[in-house]
């Protein structure tokens, strides 16, 4: 199988830097994971949108679409889960 190609978006690389350390770690060895498997067990489908999916890491969310026509990745917001879903 493939590997999709992961893009994050600039205002998410910010939200990334803001995290405490020990949670980009483990953010990152998802993103490779990510890459191979865009849908892995626990990720959700976001309702009421077409594309969005969210992914949980302890109190934090990640949002992203896929282009599986493309093999694409857009990683979309990272944050905290009392504010990542205010679009």
């Amino acid at each position: 199988m493939a590997e999709y190609i992961l893009i994050i978006k600039k205002s998410a690389e910010k939200e990334i830097a803001n995290l405490p350390l020990p949670i980009v770690e483990k953010l990152y060895k998802e993103f490779t994971n990510l890459s191979r498997n865009p849908r892995p067990n626990g990720v959700r489908k976001l309702s009421g949108f077409k594309n969005l999916y969210r992914m949980r890491l302890g109190d934090y969310r990640v949002v992203y679409s896929i282009e599986d026509n493309v093999l694409i990745i857009h990683v979309l917001k990272v944050g905290h889960r009392k504010d990542v879903y205010k679009f």
